[in-house]
């Protein structure tokens, strides 16, 4: 079997693309970091240097994972940035438009890029048990639920992907092609391990239970459940220690 990881040279992704060889995937880790294929290669993957906001980048990428694993049977959407920042600031000076596209470039349209093209090699292929080709993982956020302030471009890409998760799963219903989306709560991430203690501190101090940050184990342990029940299609899941985000 083969699948595909966006952003899975670091966080979420490296941990999905390490637990889905270890199942004995043959896995293509997409990322923009330059060290993508040596990371891939720790797990006997093949890495592909390739930007998800990009049409062309995304299919070449796409191809050079067809052309050595075959079609993929299972996308998993790790690719992503943050972006945090305020409609204007103290001085009334309105957010650079371009902070707010990017974000929306690499979370929400990167994601549905992946998606246009995985979807179609998966229709393809050959049906296996209850019809199935492929399934689709997405990673949105519990942001897209909760939005703090100054998420307003992260909340939308995110809440774009729980918006989508439905309609794609009632689209592909009939090639056998599953969509599930998983919302991530405060994770250990590159994203967060440059952060200060005490915004750490003061990020684990809201989360009930387990009062600590998700680790990216966990996260791909959630992917493999979801690889394995046909019964998950079209629903967002939130992996987040039961976590609900204040306004700031």
């Amino acid at each position: 079997m083969a699948a595909i990881v966006t952003g899975g040279a670091s966080g979420l992704g490296a941990a999905t693309a390490a637990m889905l060889a270890e199942k004995g995937a043959r896995v293509a880790v997409i990322d923009l970091v330059a060290s993508v294929a040596a990371n891939a290669k720790e797990i006997g993957g093949l890495g592909i240097l390739a930007d998800v906001s990009e049409a062309e980048s995304l299919a070449r990428a796409f191809g050079q994972a067809r052309d050595a694993h075959g079609p993929a049977r299972v996308l998993v959407n790790c690719a992503g940035i943050l972006g945090s920042a305020k409609a204007f600031d103290r001085d009334h000076e309105p957010l650079a438009l371009d902070h707010f596209a990017q974000v929306i470039a690499v979370n929400l349209i990167g994601t549905f890029n992946a998606i246009r093209l995985a979807a179609a090699d998966m229709a393809g292929l050959e049906a296996l048990t209850d019809g199935e080709r492929g399934v689709v993982i997405n990673t949105a956020s519990v942001s897209a639920f909760e939005g703090q302030i100054g998420q307003p471009a992260y909340s939308a890409s995110k809440g774009g992907i729980v918006a989508m998760t439905l309609p794609l799963a009632r689209e592909f219903a009939r090639h056998g092609i599953r969509v599930v989306s998983i919302a991530p709560g405060p994770f250990r991430t590159p994203m967060l391990d440059g952060a200060p203690s005490s915004l750490v501190d003061d990020i684990v101090a809201d989360v009930p239970y387990p009062a600590r940050l998700g680790e990216p184990e966990e996260f791909a342990a959630l992917v493999e459940h979801i690889c394995a029940n046909r019964m998950l299609n079209g629903a967002t899941l939130r992996l987040d220690a039961a976590l609900r985000l204040p306004p700031k």
